[in-house]
């Protein structure tokens, strides 16, 4: 694990809003307000150590559990991340890598999408994992590495892939997702456009503002959101009883990718990809 005391903290929390807006066949929108963590995983010990509200691998108010990411095993989040950028030539993007995902709260955690940001040696995003978790227990991530041309001069990365995971009953698997992602700072957005042969069907986003992180802004943060990651697991079946009275078709759940994670080749397409299925 590397030290960290001496250099500046980039972890933080992030305040805002999430929308959800489902075009056709039946039109069907949400918004909730949540809160989430940006977490350099090399100061996640340093955290523990420095707040009374925050954990690491045990009970708080808000902890964080390595098993709760990637491939759920218990050992060190950061190393997995390592082997898994090393297994794709990735090895220099592993210089500091932070993790956007929502805590553990009161010991219960669900996250349907969290970021990973890998970054080089020089500060710049190389590669950028999308992993996806649906609420019958599978996980998969997108693994898609970043260009020299990959940020405009807002900061902003647009990446694309074809789905691989099953997530909603009423959404079929023949599908590409499109990202757009305003790198961490003083805000993010995290933007989701779902397509398929018809266009866009499904537009979904983040968007927050920075807080630096404290026992009092996690005190208040837990004030504001109160059991905020339960409540994200009962929005998701709420939402789904809705969109089942609107009459929306069922769509069965396939076995989930063999594969941990899809390696998307910055060049291919997101219709490259689903042609590979």
């Amino acid at each position: 694990m590397r030290n960290t005391h001496s250099a500046k903290r980039t972890s933080a929390l992030y305040e805002g809003v999430v929308t959800h807006h489902r075009l056709r066949p039946k039109q069907h929108k949400l918004r909730y307000r949540v809160f989430s963590f940006l977490l350099d995983l090399d100061e996640i010990d340093d955290l523990a150590a420095k707040f009374r509200l925050f954990s690491r691998n045990r009970f708080n108010l808000f902890s964080f559990h390595d098993r709760d990411h990637a491939d759920g095993q218990t050992g060190d989040l950061r190393t997995r991340l390592e082997g898994i950028l090393a297994e794709h030539d990735l090895r220099d993007c592993a210089h500091k890598i932070r993790l956007l995902c929502y805590p553990r709260l009161l010991g219960f955690v669900f996250n349907p999408l969290s970021v990973y940001f890998c970054h080089r040696a020089d500060g710049s995003v190389g590669a950028v994992l999308y992993e996806v978790s649906n609420t019958f227990g599978d996980r998969h991530s997108y693994l898609i590495p970043v260009g020299e041309d990959g940020l405009d001069h807002k900061n902003v990365l647009r990446q694309s892939c074809a789905k691989g995971l099953y997530v909603s009953p009423f959404i079929d698997m023949v599908a590409d997702y499109h990202f757009r992602i305003r790198i961490p700072g003083e805000n993010v957005a995290v933007t989701i456009r779902e397509t398929d042969a018809n266009g866009v069907f499904l537009n979904a986003a983040f968007v927050g503002d920075r807080t630096e992180l404290s026992d009092r802004k996690l005190l208040g943060a837990f004030i504001r959101y109160p059991l905020m990651t339960l409540k994200v697991v009962a929005g998701i079946h709420w939402e789904a009883l809705h969109l089942w009275r609107k009459g929306m078709t069922f769509h069965k759940r396939p076995a989930p990718p063999q594969n941990a994670v899809t390696y998307v080749l910055e060049t291919g397409t997101a219709a490259a990809q689903a042609g590979k299925r």
